[in-house]
């Protein structure tokens, strides 16, 4: 199915750092403890890196204790597509940006608040749009 934005790896190379490339358009993973938004003081809203696409919320973010930015909900339904990930020798669910198909991370069931969700995210493949922000 289409999405509503689609680029070539040469265009996605000029959008993004070879970093944030690696993660969004290869799934590839950072280092734990290495993410600069895993720690975020002031209240805003998490976008993909790739399209800016609004994902999450400050206020559904908390501290895993795993060394990336966790979630336990996306800000709206529909923002976020679920996949089964096989790569490592297990099946874990992949999430993805629906708008650009950009790599975010996983989502596991061992989430601390009512949804019971962890939305596990790499900081390279989010920006942060602080409160009042309108980018």
């Amino acid at each position: 199915m289409p999405r509503e934005v689609e680029l070539s790896d040469e265009q996605w190379r000029e959008r993004l750092t070879p970093e944030q490339f690696q993660v969004l358009r290869k799934s590839a993973t950072e280092p734990a403890w290495s993410g600069e938004l895993l720690h975020v003081d002031s209240d805003g809203v998490f976008r993909c890196a790739g399209c800016e696409a609004e994902l999450f919320s400050t206020d559904n973010k908390f501290e895993s204790g795993s060394g990336w930015p966790s979630f336990d909900r996306a800000v709206k339904d529909g923002t976020i597509e679920q996949h089964t990930d096989r790569s490592l020798g297990m099946a874990r669910t992949e999430i993805v940006c629906a708008r650009c198909g950009g790599h975010l991370g996983h989502v596991f069931n061992d989430g601390p608040t009512e949804t019971g969700e962890r939305f596990c995210v790499n900081s390279l493949s989010l920006s942060f749009s602080p409160e009042g922000d309108k980018t």
